[in-house]
Order: C-alpha cells, then sequence, then structure tokens
C-alpha cells in the first residue's frame, strides 16, 4: 500500500517561478505599441493561459489590429527574452523540491507556456531535479484540459489520481482538479476556494515532505 504521493507535479508561472510581473510588463509593453492601456484586471484576466487565448484578447483589444497570431507569438518573444535573464524562484519552491528529491519523490514541471519559454526558465536553474518537463507544445490540449498532467503521469507510469499537483491559477487549477489527482493551489491574484481533493495554501515555504507524508492520510481519507 502506497504511504505517499506516486509523483508531485509543479505548474511553472506563478507557482514555481515568480514570472507573472514579467509577463504583466511585457504585456503592457507590448500593448502600448498599440495605444492600449494594459491594466492589472487585464492580466488577471489572461492568467494560466493558454496563449492562443491571451493572443485573442489582445487582439480584441487592440481594436482588431494585426491579428490573434501576431500578439501570441509577439508576446512569447518578449517573454523568452525577459525570462533568458532569469527568473526569481518563488519562496520555498526550491526548497520543497529539494527536499522532494531526497527522499525520491518524483518531480515534474508541467507547464501551460510553450516550450521556449519553458527551456528559458529552466536553463536559468541548473541545480533543479525535476525528472522533465512538459509545456503547451507537448500537448494537443492546453490547460485547462487536463492531459498534461494525464500525460506527466503516464510518463512516469502512476496513477494520477495518487498524485499531487501544485498550481496558482484557476485555469491551472482547473486542468489539476479534472486530472483527478489531489491539489494544492496557491493562489496570488485571484481567489480560488477550497473543494474536495483542492487544498488552498499561502506559500510553497508551508510546505516540506514530512507535513505532505502526514498530509496524505488525511487525503487518502477523501
Amino acid at each position: 500500500m502506497s504511504s505517499f504521493y506516486d509523483a508531485v507535479f509543479f505548474d511553472m508561472d506563478g507557482l514555481f517561478v515568480d514570472s507573472e510581473p514579467l509577463w504583466l510588463e511585457a504585456e503592457a509593453e507590448l500593448m502600448s505599441d498599440f495605444n492600449y492601456q494594459w491594466t492589472q484586471q487585464d492580466q488577471n484576466y489572461c492568467l494560466g493561459g493558454p496563449l492562443t487565448r491571451v493572443g485573442q484578447y489582445m487582439f480584441e483589444k487592440s481594436g482588431n489590429s494585426e491579428s490573434a497570431q501576431f500578439f501570441t507569438q509577439a508576446i512569447i518573444n518578449r517573454m523568452e527574452i525577459k525570462l533568458s535573464s532569469g527568473a526569481p524562484v518563488m519562496p520555498g519552491a526550491s526548497d520543497l523540491l529539494t527536499d522532494l528529491a531526497a527522499h525520491g519523490v518524483k518531480t515534474a514541471l508541467v507547464s501551460a507556456s510553450p516550450r521556449v519559454l519553458v527551456d528559458a526558465v529552466l536553463k536559468s536553474l541548473p541545480s533543479h531535479s525535476f525528472a522533465f518537463s512538459l509545456s503547451a507544445d507537448d500537448v494537443q490540449f492546453p490547460k485547462p484540459h487536463p492531459e498534461a498532467y494525464l500525460k506527466a503521469a503516464s510518463m512516469f507510469a502512476v496513477d494520477i489520481k495518487n498524485c499531487l499537483i501544485f498550481e496558482d491559477s484557476p485555469t491551472g487549477v482547473q486542468a489539476a482538479t479534472q486530472s483527478g489527482a489531489y491539489v494544492n493551489a496557491v493562489p496570488h491574484l485571484v481567489q480560488i476556494e477550497q473543494s474536495n481533493r483542492l487544498t488552498v495554501i499561502k506559500s510553497l515555504e508551508e510546505i516540506s515532505f514530512q507535513n505532505l507524508l502526514s498530509n496524505y492520510g488525511q487525503d487518502k481519507s477523501i
């Protein structure tokens, strides 16, 4: 009988790395070229992607200038430059990953961002212990569809229903909960309600292997 989650999956933007300020900066810079003042409300709407939805939203807000595809690629190009300079890791994220690795727990990074942005982040994290990463380019249906998390579990040959996922955005939480996994949400800009198999926490600093071990017993009773 299992005594711990079969694997733990981490979202990237806003969960493992503090990239949301960079997204806000890049989005505001891009939209200013089209005389649109990008606000926090706009960013909140786009939080968690997928980027095709962001591109469509920008296209509409720009007064149908260029095309939705143009805006999607433009924001990717800007973010690649920013992330290549490094994105700060969220508080507690590195310590938790190191702690899990020390106890032999399988971990992977599962992002709704395209491969080029995932690779830019991973290059700035040379000491990470993720077994692999999945990007939006690696699935047919990006978040909020659960395909990425189902594929991640399959790659580890484990049951997603006995896995734990850390997410921060409503889009990501939807993908995580629909996969059937246990979920810990760490919301920052929006509110997420706790529910069955979904626990809301304030920071990854609250989490360690030992308290996850304790939580596992409670999760299994759900």
